[in-house]
């Protein structure tokens, strides 16, 4: 038997698992991730509100639950207290690295890091629930708030922002931030960018929503739109830039409703410095851009102050090292030819990538199932030069020798279970735990 790890569980690596099983009957998987629950950022950075994306769980469950595929939950691979990467190679002929893109881009600008600002991968992991996630007063005495980005998190972030309980309730979005959003008085949030709506990174369907939000009024300046040079004769874009230019301009001809929530839709403003008011943010200065004519912007020297004492800045993700694989810092990856891992330009044999961490924090999730294809076609490709027989046949016994208790299956269940029963006692649907104690105990219920 060819006994495979593969090191995430999101659908980078649920779509590596299932395109090994699927091509070779020799092969067996182990899906491990460092937290007891499965799924990755389709659990913890899908909106609560998108249920239907949300639904791609199934899909990812049916790989899970294969008969050659077992999920071990709770095994951190590398860094402080983590299982190291040589280690794990002597627990499998091969091992695949699907470990995303864990951290933000930063700003690089004064006051960034003021009381008051954060990422929105911050922002989004409490609201979903990451049990690394920290309460730390995101929306608490804010009124107005500034979303750094035009991508589709920034939309999700600046829609969960103007959200109210009654929207919010029926989401598995934990207690905690259920009752912070529905206290909040953010009545006013600025989504901004740099560049022009012809090159916002939002899809038309994400943009549209912000439309239907009941007691929120979008608002969009007609002179930001105009100053892009694809406004006037939109025919020549893309399909999803052409019909975002053409929502963007039906909103800047409606006047507002006077509802108690405005989201402005701002373009070519660039940040150049968060200002303080007291110990903590009170705005973002702006400097106004315009069009270079290549495709980017340059700087106009103009300046606008935008009052927020919350800022989200959503301006990518970023891969980061994993203590013993190389990396390139440049982009954020791990250096591979087709998938093959690369040490100093030659091919690792038994090391390879997918997802992110491949190919950089690009794309749709359907986007990882090619990216996956080639990676699993690699390693079919070379199976028959790995030795079988000097891995052991079950990994667990090692991993608990090492000070690891993987949470299976059956132990994600009851995490399940658990969740279920919590949202049932508030009156609300599934509720999800939202630290690692309650997650820890409620996989220890399950049955042996």
């Amino acid at each position: 038997m060819l006994r495979v790890a593969v090191v995430g569980s999101g659908p980078s690596g649920c779509y590596t698992a299932q395109g090994l099983v699927q091509q070779d009957s020799s092969v067996f998987v182990d899906v491990i991730d460092r937290l007891p629950c499965p799924y990755g950022l389709v659990r913890y950075g899908v909106a609560p509100d998108h249920e239907k994306i949300k639904s791609l769980q199934g899909n990812l469950r049916t790989v899970l639950e294969h008969e050659r595929v077992r999920f071990l939950g709770g095994v951190r691979v590398g860094g402080p207290g983590g299982l190291p990467v040589g280690r794990l190679r002597e627990l499998y002929h091969a091992v695949v690295y699907c470990v995303g893109a864990a951290t933000d881009r930063r700003l690089g600008i004064p006051g960034e890091r003021l009381p008051g600002s954060w990422s929105a991968t911050e922002f989004v992991s409490w609201y979903s629930a990451h049990p690394d996630a920290v309460d730390d007063g995101f929306v608490r005495d804010a009124e107005s708030a500034v979303v750094i980005g035009v991508g589709n998190v920034a939309v999700d972030v600046a829609r969960m922002l103007a959200r109210g309980p009654a929207e919010l309730s029926p989401t598995d979005m934990p207690e905690a931030a259920l009752a912070a959003l529905a206290a909040s008085r953010v009545a006013e949030i600025h989504m901004v960018g740099r560049r022009g709506p012809s090159q916002a990174r939002f899809t038309t369907k994400e943009l549209r929503e912000l439309g239907a939000l009941p007691d929120t009024d979008v608002v969009v300046d007609p002179d930001e739109l105009a100053l892009d040079p694809a406004y006037a004769d939109p025919s020549g874009l893309p399909a999803v830039q052409r019909r975002n230019v053409e929502v963007l301009r039906q909103w800047a001809a409606t006047p507002a409703s006077g509802r108690p929530r405005r989201i402005h839709l701002r373009f070519f403003l660039r940040p150049v410095e968060l200002l303080a008011v007291g110990s903590r943010v009170g705005a973002v200065r702006f400097e106004r851009t315009a069009p270079d004519g290549r495709g980017g912007v340059y700087g106009t020297g103009h300046r606008e102050d935008v009052a927020a004492q919350l800022v989200l800045r959503s301006v990518g993700y970023r891969g980061v090292p994993l203590d013993g694989l190389p990396f390139d810092a440049a982009t954020g990856t791990v250096p591979h030819r087709q998938g093959r891992v690369l040490r100093d330009g030659t091919v690792a044999a038994g090391e390879y990538v997918a997802g992110w961490i491949k190919r950089g924090p690009t794309g749709v999730i359907g986007t990882n199932r090619p990216c996956a294809k080639e990676t699993v076609a690699s390693l079919l490709a070379d199976a028959s030069g790995l030795p079988r027989g000097r891995v052991p046949e079950d990994s667990v016994p090692a991993l608990r020798a090492e000070g690891f208790e993987p949470v299976e299956w059956t132990g994600w269940q009851a995490i399940e279970r658990a969740e279920a029963r919590l949202g049932a006692s508030l009156g609300r649907g599934v509720v999800k735990l939202p630290d690692w104690e309650s997650l820890r105990t409620a996989a220890r219920t399950a049955a042996p």
